[in-house]
C-alpha cells in the first residue's frame, strides 16, 4: 500500500514531455507473442500494468529486457500456452492475451482478468469473436480453455459495440489467420492505429484501422521490429486539469494534437487558453475557472471516459453547474464520493453527474477507488486549502509513471510513502 501527500494551492510551470500510452503498449506487447526475432519498444512507460504483462510473457518462455523507457521482447523461445490466475489478475487488459497466444499456439487455458472494478466489462464479444475464426471454448470453474484444432480462419466480424478490447484482439488474431478477416463496427481510438502501425510493421496487412471497418488478411507469420509508442493523450488531460485547477501556464511535450480533439474545447470553454506547435502544448488557465456544458463520454472520437474523473475534479472548482454523463461504465463515478470529503458538491444518478462548482476544496485523508478516479483525487489536492492524504496511490501506478516526480517537476508539492 502506497500514499500520496499533495499540498494543494502552488502554482505549477515549466514543461513537461508525455510519457508512452498505457492503451497502446499493452496490446502491442501482447502481440509481440506472435513475432519472430526482436521487437524494439521505444517510448514504453514503467507501469505496473506493464510489469504484469512483462511477467506474463516471462512465464510463457518469451525474453524481455528493459533500458529506461526502452523494452525489449523476444518471443522465440515461447514454450507453454497457460496463463495462471495470479498474473491474469494484476490487471484487465490481461485478456489481450487470449487471441495473441491462441494465433501462436493453437490453444490457450487463462483465467478471467483483473483491474479496476468500473462494472461489467465482458469478454463476450471477444470469445465470440474467436469462435467466429474456428476456436473451440469451453469456460469451466473461472477458467477459459479455448483451442484451434484447424486453426484460425477469417471471416466477418460484427461487433454489437465498438469495444477497443475486442479489436484488439481480433486484429491481433487475424493477422496470422487463413484467409480475410473484417471487423465492423470496430474501435477508432488512437490506440487501435497505433496497434495497426505495429503488426503492419512486423508484416502484417491491416487497413482501415481509426475507421469503422477494419479488413486484416493473414500472413503466415510476423518478424519482430521497431516501434515508438504513441503519447498518452489521457496523461495529457490530466497534466492540463492540473494547470486549470491551479491557475497556472505549463508546457506539454512531444502530444498528438488531434487526440486531445475533445478535451481541447472542453478547457476552452472553463477559459483555458490553449495553442499547440510541432508536438507540444501550452496551457495557460484563468484566476477563475467557468462551468461546461454537459460532457458525455462516448467512445472516440467521443469525450474519452478516462478524462471523465480529472475533469470533474476541474468542474469541481469552476464556477456554475456542469453535468456529466457515463455512457461507457457503470461504475465510473467512485471518485464522487472522495472528492466530496473535499468539499465538492456532486451529486449522481445512474449515468448522470451534475456538479456546482465552489469556491475551494479542502484538503482531506481520502483514498483512491482506482486509476482515473485516483487522478482525480490528486488534481483536486492540488487546487485545495492544506494537506491531502490520498491512500490507495497504487493505483495511479497502473497509467502513471512516477506522478509525483513528474508533477514535482513542474512546481507541486507532493511525495509518495
Amino acid at each position: 500500500m502506497s500514499r500520496l501527500l499533495v499540498t494543494g494551492r502552488e502554482k505549477l510551470s515549466g514543461e513537461v514531455n508525455v510519457q508512452g500510452a498505457k492503451n497502446s503498449a499493452l496490446p502491442i506487447i501482447a502481440a509481440s507473442v506472435l513475432t519472430k526475432g526482436e521487437n524494439v519498444l521505444f517510448n514504453c512507460p514503467a507501469l505496473s500494468d506493464i510489469e504484469a504483462s512483462s511477467q506474463i510473457l516471462r512465464y510463457l518462455g518469451c525474453n524481455v529486457k528493459r533500458f529506461h523507457t526502452t523494452m525489449l521482447i523476444t518471443a522465440d523461445g515461447l514454450c507453454r500456452n497457460d496463463i495462471p490466475d495470479v498474473l491474469m489478475r494484476k490487471t484487465r487488459s490481461s485478456i489481450i492475451f487470449l487471441g495473441a497466444v491462441l494465433a501462436r499456439t493453437g490453444a490457450v487455458k487463462l483465467s478471467f482478468p483483473g483491474g479496476c472494478e468500473l462494472g461489467p466489462r465482458p469478454i463476450d464479444m471477444h470469445l465470440n469473436a474467436l469462435i467466429q475464426m474456428g476456436a473451440e471454448i469451453v469456460e469451466k470453474h473461472g477458467v477459459i480453455d479455448c483451442t484451434a484444432p484447424k486453426g484460425l480462419k477469417g471471416t466477418k466480424i460484427a461487433l454489437s459495440f465498438p469495444s477497443v478490447g475486442a479489436t484488439e484482439d481480433i486484429m491481433i488474431a487475424a493477422s496470422t489467420a487463413d484467409g480475410t478477416t473484417t471487423i465492423i463496427n470496430a474501435a477508432c481510438e488512437p490506440e487501435i492505429c497505433d496497434l495497426a502501425d505495429y503488426l503492419n510493421s512486423c508484416g502484417a496487412k491491416i487497413s482501415g484501422a481509426g475507421e469503422g471497418v477494419v479488413v486484416i488478411d493473414g500472413v503466415s507469420s510476423l518478424n519482430g521490429t521497431q516501434h515508438t509508442i504513441i503519447p498518452d493523450r489521457i496523461v495529457a488531460a490530466t497534466l492540463m486539469s492540473a494547470a486549470a485547477v491551479t491557475q497556472s501556464k505549463i508546457t506539454l511535450k512531444g502530444i498528438v494534437q488531434s487526440h486531445l480533439g475533445t478535451v481541447i474545447p472542453v478547457l476552452e470553454e472553463a477559459g483555458c487558453k490553449i495553442r499547440s506547435s510541432g508536438g507540444n502544448l501550452t496551457i495557460s488557465a484563468p484566476q477563475k475557472l467557468s462551468a461546461i456544458r454537459t460532457i458525455r463520454t462516448m467512445p472516440y472520437p467521443g469525450f474519452p471516459t478516462d478524462a471523465q474523473a480529472p475533469l470533474m475534479a476541474v468542474a469541481s472548482v469552476a464556477e456554475g453547474t456542469t453535468v456529466f454523463v457515463e455512457n461507457i461504465f457503470e461504475n465510473r463515478y467512485r471518485h464522487t464520493g472522495e472528492l466530496s470529503r473535499m468539499g465538492a458538491k456532486i451529486k449522481t444518478e445512474g449515468k448522470v453527474a451534475v456538479v456546482e462548482g465552489v469556491r475551494s476544496l479542502y484538503g482531506a485523508k481520502v483514498d483512491a477507488p482506482d486509476l482515473r478516479g485516483g487522478a482525480a483525487l490528486v488534481i483536486a489536492a492540488l487546487s485545495a486549502d492544506g494537506v491531502t492524504d490520498i491512500g490507495n496511490s497504487e493505483y495511479l501506478e497502473r497509467g502513471y509513471e512516477n506522478i509525483e516526480l513528474m508533477l514535482g517537476s513542474l512546481g507541486a508539492s507532493i511525495s509518495k510513502l
